[in-house]
């Protein structure tokens, strides 16, 4: 039985638009059948033999997959930069974590089980191409995604993401999924404690925070060991709070990011 199958939504009422493609995957490592959406290119089906650079969009605690098509024209994006754009559904408040606690949420297991070898298998990706950003438990999940296995991608993002786990200890949600959220705890799961695995990995980040949004200082500091240890990291910083209207304008510098390292391979 296969572990997904497929739904084609067509935008527009012209043959020459092209199609969102939804996924349905079997509910293995997840508790429902994970809903993902995927954007391709005007290009893709014009050049059958082109491999495209892949970017994949996590939303925050409290969302779903819907959420980036909510506030940003995700097809005009992946028509503009020529990237297959992949949108998840991070159950609402997996935080992109295999759970210690729950067996029915292992969004790490899914990830890179499922969803990533179905994007292989399925999609003309260049597999030199691949980034992964998101926003606030977005942010924290692509790092951390990353972390785990940074010879997947070719960069990551964070937009507004959660960096330091340790001010999560009052997060209810999170201590559903861990069982418990006590500082060392918080700590080993931790972007900012693991900031140091980005030094092997060499290659390019990039980062950003409004100042007036809650994680803007744990932001700054994370800047601050990246030029300690000279990971190559970029910081956008900009007037804005946690909200729509600042993920619309942020989210442009990560693509814009990410196209020029792809242009430079």
């Amino acid at each position: 039985m296969k572990k997904w199958f497929i739904v084609f939504l067509v935008i527009g009422l012209s043959q020459k638009l092209f199609a969102q493609e939804t996924l349905y995957f079997n509910p293995i490592y997840v508790p429902y059948a994970d809903t993902t959406l995927v954007f391709t290119p005007k290009e893709y089906t014009r050049n059958t033999t082109k491999r495209f650079p892949m970017v994949y969009l996590l939303h925050e605690q409290g969302g779903n997959f819907k959420q980036w098509s909510n506030f940003l024209n995700v097809q005009k994006y992946a028509d503009a930069y020529g990237f297959v754009i992949v949108c998840p559904d991070g159950l609402n408040d997996s935080w992109y974590i295999n759970s210690p606690r729950k067996a029915t949420s292992k969004f790490e297991d899914f990830f890179f089980k499922d969803l990533h070898t179905t994007m292989m298998e399925k999609y003309r990706i260049d597999t030199d191409q691949v980034f992964i950003t998101g926003v606030g438990m977005g942010g924290f999940g692509a790092m951390y995604l990353f972390l785990k296995k940074p010879d997947i991608f070719r960069s990551v993002g964070s937009c507004a993401g959660i960096l330091d786990m340790q001010n999560e200890v009052d997060n209810a949600r999170l201590r559903t999924l861990l069982g418990n959220t006590d500082f060392e705890t918080l700590r080993n799961l931790s972007i900012m404690s693991n900031i140091g695995k980005f030094v092997s990995t060499q290659k390019e980040i990039i980062f950003d925070c409004g100042i007036d949004d809650p994680q803007y200082e744990n932001t700054n500091f994370f800047k601050k060991r990246c030029d300690e240890l000279r990971i190559r990291a970029t910081y956008v910083s900009q007037p804005g709070k946690h909200d729509r209207s600042y993920f619309q304008k942020a989210i442009r510098w990560h693509f814009d990011f990410f196209k020029r390292l792809a242009k430079d391979n």
